[in-house]
């Protein structure tokens, strides 16, 4: 990894993990569990699925650590995975193993499990000298450069549906007193 793109990388993930911790700040139970609609995720469900399947991405990673370099680097240009975390036009129903599981009760919860795992992450893009653009991620083909950038465009697809939930019409309104 060069150094404009260690501090890219770190730069991202310190994005996301703020603009999460921003979404939530002083939303209401009623605001966190809303659904816009049958079938639609609430926002603590987002944060659920975050949860989940972040510490499994970041399995994948140290899984592709272990395997021997097979690659120059990733197929697809680095751009791909940057506008993966813009472009919510095309949507996909996530794993089943990746599905929220109902067992965060409160928000700060699910982000002090998010927090902890992020700092994981970014102390590894921080100092890691492993050579991470010639291994894969095998259940995805992409060098593992591109795979710590998916995760981190992975929660800002997710901040983006939190934002979308918020701005639905019936969205609770915060309580005032």
């Amino acid at each position: 990894m060069t150094k404009l793109e260690r501090e890219r990388l770190v730069a991202h993930l310190e994005m996301t993990e703020r603009w999460l911790g921003l979404e939530l700040k002083g939303l209401s139970e009623a605001q966190l569990s809303w659904r816009a609609a049958e079938g639609k995720w609430s926002i603590l469900e987002v944060l659920d699925h975050l949860t989940v399947a972040e510490p499994q991405y970041w399995q994948w990673l140290e899984e592709g650590l272990k395997e021997p370099p097979t690659l120059v680097r990733g197929q697809d240009p680095d751009e791909n995975f940057l506008w993966y975390g813009i472009d919510r036009t095309q949507r996909n129903k996530t794993a089943g193993a990746r599905e929220p599981k109902g067992q965060l009760a409160q928000a700060a919860e699910g982000l002090a499990k998010f927090a902890k795992l992020r700092s994981r992450m970014l102390e590894y893009a921080r100092t890691t000298q492993d050579e991470l653009r010639t291994h894969a991620v095998q259940k995805s083909k992409t060098d593992l450069y591109q795979w710590l950038l998916m995760i981190s465009t992975h929660s800002q697809r997710h901040l983006l549906q939190i934002q979308e939930i918020k701005a639905s019409a019936g969205y609770p309104a915060r309580q005032t007193r």
